[in-house]
């Protein structure tokens, strides 16, 4: 399927009237709280009406229960409940899974009916009695012979949702999921109009197109929003604009689809004096001094490294990059945000989730922007949430 037939299905769907607010759903990390300031973020940084929608990430699953292993959750109940009595419309969700979890996290919970039940049952108890308002699945990402069996899980969670808010007489809990925006993966992994009658939404995680992992090693954006002029074959589909499009071709209603969009940067260390896109990498980029891990930089180290650095805004990708030496970073800035957030307006979609705000500029120090710049810029665009 190409970019035409996309995004002539979507012509129709510009047509229909939006009927509610658009969501701003909000990640933020159990360990960010233990970096060295600037990077520490606890919940109470956050004001509680910036976003519609905050996301945990994230808990765990042992002996098929749900918890948490963070040694700030009394402080996480606290700041929760804080922010819900400031902001009674906010939504906080619980996210389980992620990178490191991975596939194998979800084994072998969601290999039987018995182990299924058990861990739902221990998710809507959990939920319940730490006030989070939902669940969000971030499986990555099952393989063919596994999509069915998150098909399942999902549905089976869905059910018993609702199942708990009639007995419960309380608000259904929220079903979301984070899902992958590459062709291949969303081929394999979902069978999207089965889940597309089960969840509230997803969480499209439209970045890390590009990395240090590609082969052979060469420079490119994390997370451009269109095609760009050197992108060939299978690399025409890493971009924001083709992975909307084809979720929303293959089932999924544009309004549960909200466009995941990066606070943090992709950095490689350059292999020759050729500072482009595509151009020869030898390795990902050294750390931030905060983040300390080699070829991603949060938007408040980016911030430091752009002072004497060289700025490209690439006019096809709608997105900048910067070098410095031998050092190449693409990112995310306020600009590019406000792109995006106009493209998935344009696009109808549901809102935005970030990636995560404890990777904006928390205090607002290391870019002289105003705390949370891009999170802002995001809010700023979309409007009423």
């Amino acid at each position: 399927m190409d970019h035409k037939s996309i995004w002539t299905g979507l012509v129709v769907l510009l047509l229909l009237h939006r009927g509610s607010a658009y969501k701003l759903v909000c990640y933020f990390t159990s360990w960010s709280a233990e970096r060295q300031e600037p990077g520490t973020f606890t919940l109470e940084k956050l004001n509680p009406f910036l976003c519609s929608h905050l996301i945990y990430a994230f808990g765990t699953i042992k002996s098929n229960r749900i918890g948490i292993d963070d040694g700030n959750a009394a402080a996480l109940d606290h700041a929760i409940s804080t922010h819900k009595a400031t902001n009674p419309k906010l939504k906080i969700l619980l996210c389980i899974g992620g990178y490191v979890f991975g596939s194998k996290g979800f084994h072998p919970m969601v290999d039987s009916p018995t182990s299924r039940l058990e861990f739902i049952n221990s998710a809507i108890q959990f939920l319940r009695t730490h006030n989070f308002d939902g669940l969000d699945i971030s499986w990555i990402y099952p393989d063919r012979k596994d999509n069915a069996q998150f098909s399942v899980l999902i549905h089976e969670i869905a059910e018993a949702f609702q199942k708990d808010s009639v007995d419960s007489t309380k608000a259904r809990l929220l079903l979301t999921a984070s899902v992958s925006s590459g062709r291949h993966m969303i081929d394999n992994s979902y069978q999207i109009k089965k889940l597309a009658e089960d969840v509230d939404f997803i969480n499209l995680m439209s970045y890390d197109f590009h990395g240090p992992w590609v082969k052979p090693l060469v420079t490119g954006h994390s997370s451009p929003l269109s095609k760009g002029q050197l992108d060939r074959g299978s690399f025409a589909y890493n971009n924001a604009e083709y992975a909307v499009g084809y979720w929303i071709y293959k089932g999924m209603p544009a309004e549960k689809v909200i466009m995941g969009i990066p606070t943090y940067g992709r950095s490689y260390t350059l292999a020759s004096a050729d500072t482009s896109v595509g151009a020869p990498a030898s390795g990902p980029g050294v750390p931030g001094p905060i983040t300390n891990s080699s070829g991603v930089m949060a938007y408040y180290e980016i911030c430091q490294f752009l002072q004497g650095a060289s700025i490209t805004r690439l006019l096809d990708q709608q997105v900048p990059y910067a070098v410095k030496g031998n050092q190449w970073v693409g990112y995310e800035d306020v600009e590019s945000i406000e792109t995006k957030v106009q493209f998935l307006k344009n696009a109808n979609l549901g809102g935005a989730s970030i990636w995560s705000v404890d990777l904006d500029d928390i205090t607002g120090q290391s870019c002289n922007q105003g705390p949370f710049p891009l999170l802002q810029a995001a809010k700023r665009n979309l409007g009423s949430l």
